[in-house]
């Protein structure tokens, strides 16, 4: 933008009545932190009120909008040896993509403005804590439920309004879908009369009534198609499986590609993709045994979320990619909740298909699979389930075993973490004694697990329950939202 048009901007922001929740105005600079809890605050404000940008500006009084200019320069201010505007971004999630714009209002009043982008789908934080505006103040967004309902709210795609086949009769409609499975999953006697069958299926969104015909939803022909090729807009969402010969991409053992509606082809799908799990073979007195590498039941259930939770408006498929030392599942989308609260969290992007498939019983109740994850990947004593977000896909993997010792100080971090939020969902306190139970650490080697405690304090994961304790020995601890 030119220096007239962003003049030209500052003079319609200083017409509003008031300063808004989705403009603020300051005199001068107080610090990098409050900047980034400010930013947090706008977007998500902003997407409250319909508007597509925030805007922070330096160098206006917030009372009378009299622009007496800043010797604040955004562009070029450090924290640290850092740029700003780097800090901020990497502080930022999602890492919003917000700009700064710095000249003179006019002739020694120099401005430093912020364009915020408005959240999309979900809260934007700054350092694990979401903000919002409430009239002219910065608050935190967990204690206004309402408002966080609504970013979460705001834009949502539904499955069941999107039409994947449309003008079929009912004979049609038995046809394409497995009303079988549909019945016999929720444990319900098929109808006696056709009727009955489709009256069922309007009842759960998976078809509509189309004046004299029916349509199947996107819905309906994502979890009970037959053959999700017979359904030209979805079929591109079939599970793909991969298995890869060692730890790379570059030889490809085998590939299976599941074309079954998901509620249809799960159990299916899922006794594949157990049987290429990498396995040790233990020879006892009489028998060989195998041993799997992975937790069955962790595939299980982050190969379900990635179902539930991809993004149906982004290209892409579900897919899971087996290596020699690790599995990774993942889905095209970005998730509506910070990975940080995966394990206490849940909000569906596709909510009427998890109520599906959890009343089929293929996934865990709301909230409940990934503290399952995380519990029995403990249990296998494997390293911290790893959560990318990359610009369009979101991929979690789990490692196969590996000795502390050969951990990265981020994964010693991240499964200290991971066993803090565990302990605090089932009413319990992380301490130094059961974090060495989960890294299998002799009680004598208490000092090497209270450096990866102070480690992941500093982070800004965990803290101490009470900072009054002086007594390290008897410390517990919870998770930084605890």
């Amino acid at each position: 933008m030119q220096d007239e048009q962003l003049i030209s901007l500052i003079n319609e922001l200083k017409g509003n009545p008031s300063e808004n929740e989705w403009i603020e105005f300051k005199q001068n600079f107080h610090s990098c932190e409050e900047i980034g809890e400010v930013i947090s605050a706008l977007s998500n404000a902003t997407c409250i009120h319909g508007r597509p940008f925030g805007y922070l500006i330096f160098g206006i009084k917030d009372e009378t909008y009299t622009v007496v200019g800043t010797d604040f320069k955004a562009k070029s201010h450090k924290k640290g040896n850092e740029e700003l505007e780097n800090w901020l971004v990497s502080r930022l999630n999602p890492r919003i993509n917000f700009s700064i714009h710095e000249f003179d209002y006019e002739k020694d009043k120099h401005i430093s403005l912020f364009i915020i982008p408005a959240a999309q789908n979900r809260p934007v934080t700054f350092l694990h804590q979401a903000y919002i505006r409430v009239g002219s103040y910065t608050r935190k967004l967990i204690d206004f439920e309402e408002k966080e309902r609504k970013i979460w709210k705001a834009g949502t795609y539904r499955l069941e309004d999107e039409i994947a086949k449309s003008n079929l009769s009912s004979s049609e409609i038995i046809g394409l879908l497995s009303t079988e499975t549909y019945f016999e999953l929720m444990k319900i006697p098929y109808p006696s009369y056709q009727m009955g069958v489709i009256e069922k299926l309007l009842s759960e969104q998976l078809i509509v009534k189309e004046k004299s015909n029916y349509g199947i939803t996107k819905l309906g022909a994502l979890l009970f198609a037959k053959n999700l090729n017979d359904f030209e807009n979805v079929y591109r969402k079939a599970v793909r499986v991969i298995v890869y010969k060692g730890k790379g991409k570059v030889e490809t053992e085998r590939e299976q590609l599941f074309t079954k509606g998901y509620c249809v082809g799960f159990e299916t799908m899922m006794d594949w993709i157990n049987g290429q799990l990498p396995a040790s073979e233990t020879i006892g007195r009489a028998f060989r045994t195998e041993n799997r590498m992975f937790p069955e039941v962790s595939i299980r259930e982050l190969t379900a979320n990635a179902i539930i939770h991809q993004n149906f408006e982004e290209r892409g498929f579900p897919m899971v990619e087996i290596y020699a030392d690790r599995v990774d599942i993942s889905n095209p989308g970005l998730p509506l909740i910070v990975p940080e609260r995966f394990i206490d969290e849940y909000i569906s992007r596709n909510e009427k298909m998890a109520d599906i498939m959890r009343r089929a019983n293929l996934c865990e109740e709301k909230g409940s699979g990934m503290d399952k994850v995380i519990a029995n990947n403990e249990r296998f004593r494997l390293p911290a389930t790893r959560i990318l977000i990359g610009d369009l896909r979101t991929t979690v993997t789990i490692y196969a075993y590996q000795k502390l010792s050969e951990m990265s100080r981020r994964d010693k971090m991240n499964a200290c973490y991971q066993h803090c939020c565990l302990r605090y969902i089932q009413n319990e306190k992380m301490t130094n004694q059961s974090l060495r139970e989960r890294f299998e650490v002799e009680a004598s080697n208490y000092p090497m697990i209270s450096v990866i405690i102070r480690n992941t304090i500093d982070s800004g994961l965990i803290k101490d329950d009470d900072p009054e304790n002086k007594s390290k020995k008897y410390s517990r601890y919870i998770p930084y939202w605890g």
